[in-house]
């Protein structure tokens, strides 16, 4: 994955908001709820997971707008992930609903068929593949490091410069396997989410996170004290930075569908989808 941020009160009220996998929690009646809704309207629907805790892809909000999507009885999920979704559901024919779960739970509630599809900044890689199936990339990132604005570590140019430093990435993404390419490092201990990395980050335990660039670009943007370090080509992490949408191995026609509708998605709108995101998500308010 890829793994939004901080602005610690918008973001650990989001966070105690995420329904666990097969709860039965308010939040999961309401998600029940919206299902018949949606099955009413003629539609087949589409259940999408994401955590809505990881802007500018997906966070929860309690404002509607043209972009969100309703989780709750009060919350509403926004993001590119959100947007994505609600696109790829209208091109196949079906209505979208957002099923809100912690991130180590999305896998599993595909496989239980608690969901139909996760889009959720998640990358394609061998051992997903080995549970399930992924269409081609949505969205190509970059990655960067996340650092205190007046650190050290701040002009660094290359992640060997990381060399000796306390460096944390998310729990079970990508971003907290690529920290062992730094020789030297002090792999600190993943984080559970990604708002908890930054805040140990602001608090001193670390020395810089590891993000991708739409992610720090909030993140700096509401955080004054801290800076995005990008490297010089060569320099950076070996690392793939797509993301893709996952679906059950078994659903072969659902993701030749998804695979259609996203062909039809330029490029360039992508971009200018996530860069919309990125604008209105709350770190920016």
């Amino acid at each position: 994955m890829k793994r939004s941020i901080i602005s610690a009160a918008v973001i650990f009220a989001s966070a105690a908001l995420l329904a666990g996998c097969g709860s039965s929690t308010p939040a999961a009646e309401t998600t029940k709820a919206q299902g018949t809704e949606a099955a009413a309207s003629g539609k087949e629907v589409l259940r999408v997971g994401m955590e809505c805790n990881y802007a500018p892809f997906n966070w929860t909000t309690t404002e509607t707008n043209d972009f969100t999507q309703p989780i709750t009885g009060v919350d509403y999920a926004d993001g590119y992930d959100v947007v994505m979704a609600t696109r790829l559901a209208d091109s196949i024919g079906r209505d979208v609903q957002i099923v809100k779960l912690d991130w180590d739970n999305l896998i599993l509630s595909l496989q239980n068929d608690q969901i139909d599809a996760i889009i959720a900044g998640m990358t394609d890689t061998p051992e997903r593949e080995k549970e399930v199936a992924f269409t081609s990339p949505y969205y190509e990132s970059e990655e960067v490091m996340i650092v205190k604005a007046d650190s050290q570590y701040a002009g660094a140019s290359g992640i060997q410069d990381f060399s000796g430093a306390t460096v944390q990435g998310q729990m079970n993404t990508v971003y907290d396997e690529v920290i062992d390419q730094i020789e030297g490092v002090v792999h600190q201990p993943a984080a559970e989410t990604f708002p908890a990395s930054i805040q140990a980050l602001q608090a001193g335990a670390i020395d810089a996170v590891v993000s991708e660039l739409p992610v720090a670009n909030g993140v700096v943007a509401a955080n004054s004290d801290l800076a995005i370090v990008r490297f010089e080509e060569g320099k950076g992490f070996t690392a793939d930075t797509t993301v893709s949408v996952a679906v059950r191995k078994e659903d072969t026609e659902l993701k030749d569908q998804l695979e259609k509708a996203l062909s039809e998605i330029s490029i360039d709108e992508r971009n200018s989808l996530m860069e919309a995101a990125v604008e209105r998500q709350p770190a920016n308010g």
